[in-house]
């Protein structure tokens, strides 16, 4: 098929080109737009089907998934990521003369065959391991992720409780240690997220064993 360019078409065929990712209609839309206020949604897929039938580019039709447009129509499989959905080229250099059509499927004659690898992308691994590294340091478990520095005024609230015969209230720890209640209400909620302290009873704390541990440190 002669494949005829107008502008609109020359646009949408050189952002696919020159990005060289794998997009969807509404993704080149919002791109062509931008040089061509006035195109249509529908004006952006007409073309790109055109350019699918005349061999220009190649169209990618996942299951459950958006349809996206190859850059390269040549012979080629793809790798998608299985979170952001981004798709790239895999070339596995095989030649279509090559396919055992009676050993597929018989009654067939095999013209072609596509493989689709699935994993998870440079970028999403990355936020991946950013994402656990967070979690980790924000775990609340035994570990060293927890066991920051305490401040004086958290050491006076442990050693308060240390010294209480059974879980004692706010108060309490307050007159025991001079601090103002608010103050000791914030540190005591600080040490609770450590671990440092529990609550046994409705507004009284006791200080844990790791409480303990770390006052003697």
């Amino acid at each position: 098929m002669v494949c005829r360019r107008t502008s609109q078409r020359e646009l949408i065929l050189q952002e696919l080109q020159q990005n060289r990712q794998h997009m969807t209609a509404d993704e080149l839309y919002g791109l062509v737009r931008k040089k061509m206020p006035k195109i249509s949604l529908a004006t952006v897929y007409r073309n790109l089907e055109f350019l699918v039938e005349s061999g220009v580019i190649g169209r990618l039709e996942s299951r459950g998934r958006q349809m996206r447009f190859d850059y390269d129509p040549g012979v080629h499989d793809h790798v998608t990521c299985v979170k952001c959905h981004r798709v790239e080229n895999v070339s596995l250099g095989k030649e279509k003369e090559n396919y055992p059509s009676h050993d597929v499927a018989d009654g067939y004659t095999i013209t072609g065959y596509r493989i689709e690898f699935a994993g998870l992308c440079p970028r999403c691994q990355t936020e991946k391991q950013e994402k656990q590294g967070d979690e980790t340091m924000g775990c609340g478990c035994a570990c060293s992720c927890k066991k920051s520095e305490l401040t004086d005024e958290q050491k006076q609230v442990l050693q308060a409780m240390a010294n209480c015969v059974g879980a004692c209230a706010a108060k309490d720890i307050a007159a025991a240690t001079g601090l103002d209640a608010k103050v000791v209400s914030n540190r005591v909620t600080d040490l609770k997220k450590k671990g440092y302290v529990d609550s046994p009873e409705r507004c009284r704390y006791g200080i844990t064993e790791e409480g303990r541990a770390a006052i003697k440190n």
